[in-house]
């Protein structure tokens, strides 16, 4: 194990992964909870996504920590489920199996991708400005689904938006557990946002909104999900933009995350490269691929992995150490489909704040860089479409910098993906 892992090398030890692995999980098993109730809302069985979540979480752990060794955690992601489950199947009206399908055909793009120079390509030609936007504009996605979902924003026919009922139970417990999340998070407590989910809930039990029926039981059945995608659907013309998205989200997710853990935990190459960066790829889109056959919208690397970072985690044994405490949740079914989407809203909205935070980044003395990323960024929630705002967001850098007479700062990767965003626009 230490010569595989390279545990001497790199300065840890079995412990420290082991305890590093408890710590990332902690940070990101909220998943476990809030994914199934994302993709309930696309017509897919709580149960099954429930285990398909599970299960593709671990086996994604599994892959980075095996092939990479990298202490990074997979799961499937925040925003794309949410794109997933409110604009593709709920605005586009497609079909939840299609858009597994979909799901699945980003993941062989990305795995061709990441065996070729065109990864390479497509990251380092994508300005900074851009993907700080594009994570900050996702966040703001996520913020807007969870004040819905806890009930303060509503619709309003003369606003379009408006304040629902602050004074109800439900609004006044999401809100107390949002605060404790950001309390417990300000203290370093680990896993507050599963401490706050829980307590939450716990407290919905007295006003009867919550209703458990056991917490531990075998797993559900995965039938309902296993092997639905509809591949042959989402290969036409049609869901080609979907299957791009998915594609563009998923490349840049993962990129920013390796780039922003490798160097935390000091394994970033004095040039800025990401060490076995082709591996890890591999090993995303491969989990991409088979959360897919699964059941479930696309696995990507998770930046909560930062926290067992944090703890001395530094090989893939704290990623298998994840992998394998996901598998031991599937045994915790019955209490994570009891928890309502009041207390999942508060994880939703601090999550937004903490994908807010890019940017901070920005450069804001330059406008022809700051103005595309904050517009992609507002349009991701006006529009309820994230792969709406990526368009404007490389439409408006692309616009803005050749008018500004600097075309020339414009990227291949940019202009090729500015056009397809025009395509797409044009052919909706």
């Amino acid at each position: 194990m230490d010569r595989f892992f390279r545990l001497t090398e790199l300065g840890t030890t079995p412990r420290t992964e082991a305890m590093a692995g408890l710590t990332t999980f902690l940070t990101m098993a909220y998943i476990i909870v809030v994914n199934p109730q994302i993709l309930a809302a696309a017509g897919i069985p709580p149960g099954a996504a429930f285990v398909a979540t599970c299960l593709a979480a671990a086996i994604g752990s599994a892959l980075m920590g095996v092939l990479a060794n990298y202490p990074i955690a997979l799961a499937p992601g925040m925003g794309l489920n949410a794109y997933f489950a409110f604009s593709v199947v709920g605005g586009m009206g497609v079909p939840w199996q299609v858009a597994l399908g979909a799901v699945f055909m980003s993941g062989l793009l990305f795995f061709a991708v990441s065996l070729g120079g065109l990864r390479e390509w497509l990251i380092n030609g994508i300005p900074l400005s851009l993907k700080l936007g594009i994570a900050a504009g996702i966040g703001f996605f996520l913020g807007l689904i969870g004040l819905k979902n806890l009930g303060l924003v509503v619709a309003h026919p003369a606003t379009l938006v408006g304040m629902g009922d602050v004074v109800s139970a439900p609004v006044l417990l999401g809100a107390a557990g949002f605060v404790l999340i950001a309390a417990l998070a300000a203290r370093r407590v680990p896993g507050a946002i599963v401490t706050g989910i829980v307590a939450t809930a716990l407290a919905g039990v007295p006003f009867g909104l919550t209703h458990f029926d056991g917490i531990v039981a075998m797993p559900p059945s995965l039938a309902p999900t296993f092997l639905a995608m509809d591949v042959a659907g989402a290969v036409t013309l049609g869901i080609a933009a979907i299957v791009f998205t998915f594609f563009l989200v998923d490349l840049l997710d993962n990129a920013g995350t390796l780039i922003a853990t490798t160097h935390r935990a000091g394994l970033m190459r004095p040039d800025g490269s990401v060490p076995r960066l082709g591996r890890a790829l591999v090993a995303d889109s491969g989990g991409a691929m088979i959360g897919a056959v699964l059941g479930t919208s696309t696995t990507v690397s998770y930046i909560e992995s930062a926290a067992g970072i944090q703890a001395g985690g530094r090989s893939g044994l704290t990623a298998l150490t994840v992998a394998f405490l996901f598998l031991l949740c599937l045994f915790l079914a019955p209490l994570a489909v009891a928890i309502p989407s009041f207390a999942t809203a508060p994880a939703l909205i601090y999550v937004a704040c903490l994908m807010a935070q890019a940017l901070k980044s920005l450069n804001w003395g330059d406008e022809t860089d700051y103005v595309p990323a904050i517009l992609g960024a507002l349009a991701m929630p006006f529009t309820f479409s994230i792969a709406t705002g990526i368009g404007i967001a490389f439409l408006a850098h692309a616009a803005i910098k050749t008018l500004a007479g600097r075309a020339a700062e414009v990227q291949g990767a940019v202009w090729l993906l500015a056009g397809l965003s025009a395509l797409k626009f044009a052919l909706q």
